[in-house]
């Protein structure tokens, strides 16, 4: 027996307008690439978004073309989405921190048509121009007057897009077809690309509003500091006018100061981000003395959040820290770390704790955690295994069958991840599978090591990687960048961690750098530290 509801597919259309029509005044604030602030409705949004779906179409994107973006988090870069989506198209959000070789063979590879991006990265992409097989067009995300002098085949976008009007009608999709494609940023092989569909980013952004995930609503502020080309926004573009929350677009600048300015001015009550983006600015508090009288969630995630800094938001600031996980290959996101009633009366230390986890899983996310041979764990909070998910926001494969079958016989996608999971379905991350130390065939969690390590008061990052040692394999190497006019003390590190982890587990050594490697999304780069220290010995 059927149903009898009206079958109403999810395109991502929809989300805009129902944005327009039940918040047609809720503002999105950006700092433009060229520095002023500049307003605009999610009304005028909408009217845009359609007036370039038909500039697009007029141009000849056919339904499935890929349009690359390479642009900051602005007004044009997130109504460019909707716009390549309305008429069929498929954004492409490159990553412009990756190497120019990459960004190459990346745009090559997703076959992209047309590219819109910001004056910024018009130097990159004229860098690599004579590589691109496939991008006809050059669309610069600025209007005339400030158009940057270039010998790419380059257009203004105001001017391009004036030359049709608005009237437009979003065009009738499949909510399976591809929406929008984002690409690994793997530390081996090529990067793979991620291809989402409409259906999985309506979905997705339902999961992220709920009241235990990130809990938007039209009250809200929300200013995603993650760029737009990481891991699909944290579907903040879709998540925020799904639920009438305003946006800020923080734009080129990410400063600590610059961030702090907007927070600050226009009052946003949510922010999510990397923690090296949040290191700056407490970095910049501290040094100021200003304060966060505004901001009421921070949500971090990328990489495991230091309890030093959820720490310091949560007693200095009083800013909540929602310890956030998830993939690329998710939409992205997988877990929040909110607190269900079984563990809500916790405070102090015992909170902080809690707090180190990622969290626990929206519906629309399953998980399971295995060992080697595929066997399930228990959810005992100590096991460790192989962390595996599915649902329909995961991949169920990269694009071109990159990597081949990337899912098991029950459906799971492998994160890669090391973790476990407690009785009430809280998940932890301990470490990635290739950077967990082996030692004496014991595994140890360099993640936990680095969060401790970064608490010391002389330490402004760390990064632990494994060594090879003559009797137990591999030991536990801390390597750590010391705070602005501190230098760290290898014998008063090691002393602030004792007690904080079990002996075994404490690093043989302590090193002590200028810089630590990072990837093209913020997170440490272990490949590039083992290659700096392969042939580094412990001292006797």
């Amino acid at each position: 027996m059927p149903g009898l509801m009206q079958d109403w597919p999810l395109t991502c259309n929809r989300i805009l307008d129902h944005a327009a029509l039940q918040h047609p005044n809720r503002d999105i604030v950006s700092r433009s690439v060229e520095g002023e602030i500049h307003r605009i409705t999610y009304r005028d949004m909408r009217a845009r978004a359609l007036q370039l779906a038909k500039r697009l179409e007029k141009w000849g994107l056919k339904e499935g073309d890929r349009a690359a973006t390479l642009a900051w988090n602005t007004w044009r870069h997130m109504e460019s989405w909707y716009g390549i989506m309305g008429v069929g198209g498929v954004y492409h959000t490159v990553n412009p921190r990756l190497f120019p070789d990459q960004i190459a063979w990346i745009v090559n590879h997703a076959e992209d048509r047309l590219i819109l991006v910001d004056s910024t990265f018009v130097p990159l992409l004229e860098s690599i121009w004579p590589r691109l097989k496939t991008i006809e067009l050059v669309v610069v995300l600025s209007d005339a007057a400030h158009m940057p002098e270039t010998s790419l085949p380059a257009v203004p976008y105001e001017e391009w897009l004036a030359e049709v009007d608005g009237d437009f009608s979003w065009k009738e999709l499949d909510e399976r077809a591809a929406a929008g494609m984002c690409y690994t940023s793997g530390t081996t092989g090529n990067p793979k690309g991620v291809v989402y569909s409409h259906r999985s980013n309506v979905l997705h952004a339902m999961m992220a509003s709920l009241p235990d995930m990130l809990g938007l609503s039209a009250r809200d502020r929300v200013m995603p500091v993650v760029p737009l080309f990481h891991a699909n926004g944290w579907s903040l573009a879709f998540s925020s006018p799904l639920n009438g929350s305003a946006m800020v677009m923080p734009g080129a600048r990410m400063d600590g100061e610059a961030i702090w300015e907007l927070l600050d001015s226009e009052r946003v009550t949510l922010t999510a981000a990397v923690p090296t983006v949040w290191l700056m600015l407490l970095q910049y508090l501290e040094t100021t003395g200003k304060t966060l009288p505004w901001l009421e969630r921070v949500v971090i995630g990328g990489s495991a959040c230091p309890r030093a800094m959820t720490e310091k938001f949560e007693t200095v600031y009083d800013v909540h820290v929602m310890h956030a996980w998830g993939m690329t290959e998710m939409s992205p996101l997988g877990t929040v770390c909110t607190l269900k009633p079984e563990v809500a009366r916790l405070t102090g230390d015992a909170l902080l704790d809690f707090q180190e986890k990622q969290g626990y899983a929206p519906f629309g996310v399953e998980m399971k955690i295995t060992d080697d041979e595929g066997n399930y764990r228990p959810w005992d909070g100590k096991t460790f295994g192989r962390l595996k998910v599915r649902g329909p926001g995961v991949a169920s494969s990269y694009f071109k069958g990159d990597g081949g079958n990337i899912l098991d016989e029950e459906g799971y996608f492998d994160t890669g991840d090391v973790a476990h999971i407690d009785e009430f379905g809280y998940m932890q991350i301990t470490d990635r599978a290739k950077d967990v130390i082996k030692s004496g065939g014991e595994w140890i969690s360099t993640i936990d090591l680095e969060n401790i390590a970064v608490g010391h008061p002389d330490v402004a990052e760390a990064a632990v990687i494994g060594v090879k040692h003559p009797k137990w394999d591999e030991r536990p190497l801390l390597v750590i960048v010391p705070r602005e006019g501190k230098s760290p003390d290898k014998a008063d590190v090691l002393a602030f961690m004792e007690g904080r982890i079990a002996k075994w587990w404490m690093p043989n050594d302590v090193v002590v750098v200028a810089e630590i490697p990072h990837t093209a999304t913020g997170k440490i780069k272990k490949t590039t530290l083992r290659e700096q220290f392969s042939d580094y010995s412990f001292p006797e």
